[in-house]
């Protein structure tokens, strides 16, 4: 009888367990001020960005990705991940067919009517939109939270805050020379980033001040402003496939620009467009690569005793 009593309140306890468990819901507030609630963290997410994307697999849950963005290529394994159209083009039925819980998008090309067609289908969408360093560790957390994962999220952010306070202590009070960033080459009309930019923060942090500061986020700008504010660098996010002229040497054959000091210097930096464009923890790297080379250039430029 003991025995059969016990059996019975045991099975009741797992019971109550399970039900405490699966009654255990994750509430979110996205980066538009939308609150989220899920029953359980997410298992089956779709991330349209690439920014999204590298953040799931930096807190470990790389394996919950049933969709991506076609934009979506670092780390390696996320292009075993099948892709969805995006951005303008998000293709809603790509989408629905790969029965996801969650769609991870930013603000920037997504519409009312694409999310709203979403939800309709009974798939949550969560907007991550981060544009400063602060925004992206919002996002971290959010995305951290949405999959359970806030230990982790805690951690990447602490890595990078570590790294950039070390980058800004060694800058201490920086050399004072500008650095202009272009996100879009002239080819496709030149574009810049202003304040309230990741990249206007790392110049900061790396001891440079903006040669666009008075630009409101990414702008467009013209070669004449280039070369009427004669950066001392330049940033260059171009990507290079291998054939014509490099980046660089593109922006050295611009004519007018032959007399630009950072033309005249070699003080032209091609980083590496997805790590410095991608509000993520590669934003980690962006910021080291920028301060060696400002670090390495500014020693050459000492003149000999």
């Amino acid at each position: 009888m003991f025995r059969r009593l016990l059996s019975l309140f045991l099975c009741a306890f797992m019971l109550l367990g399970m039900t405490a468990a699966s009654a255990e819901g994750v509430t979110v507030t996205d980066m538009t001020g939308r609150e989220i609630t899920l029953d359980a963290p997410a298992t089956r997410i779709v991330a349209l960005t690439a920014a999204d994307c590298e953040i799931l697999y930096a807190l470990g849950a790389g394996d919950l990705l049933v969709g991506r963005g076609e934009y979506c290529d670092y780390p390696e394994e996320v292009l075993t991940v099948p892709s969805v159209q995006s951005g303008y083009e998000t293709n809603i039925e790509q989408i629905k067919a790969l029965d996801p819980q969650v769609v991870l998008m930013a603000t920037m090309a997504q519409t009312t009517e694409q999310v709203e067609a979403l939800e309709n289908a009974g798939i949550r969408v969560v907007v991550s939109d981060a544009q400063t360093i602060e925004g992206t560790y919002e996002a971290i957390r959010l995305i951290g939270s949405l999959v359970g994962k806030t230990e982790e999220s805690e951690a990447i952010i602490s890595g990078m805050t570590s790294t950039f306070d070390a980058i800004r202590e060694a800058a201490g009070e920086g050399s004072g020379k500008t650095v202009y960033f272009e996100v879009s080459p002239l080819q496709w009309g030149l574009w810049a980033a202003g304040k309230g930019t990741f990249m206007d923060e790392l110049a900061t942090l790396c001891g440079l001040e903006n040669a666009f500061a008075d630009v409101d986020g990414w702008g467009a700008i013209s070669e004449e402003q280039v070369i009427a504010r004669d950066p001392d660098y330049i940033v260059t996010i171009t990507m290079y496939y291998g054939e014509g002229p490099t980046p660089v040497e593109e922006i050295v054959s611009r004519p007018g620009w032959e007399n630009l000091k950072a033309v005249q210097n070699g003080t032209i930096l091609n980083a590496d467009s997805n790590e410095i464009s991608r509000p993520g923890p590669r934003l980690e790297d962006a910021a080291k690569t920028l301060f060696d080379f400002v670090t390495e250039q500014e020693a050459e430029l000492v003149p000999a005793a």
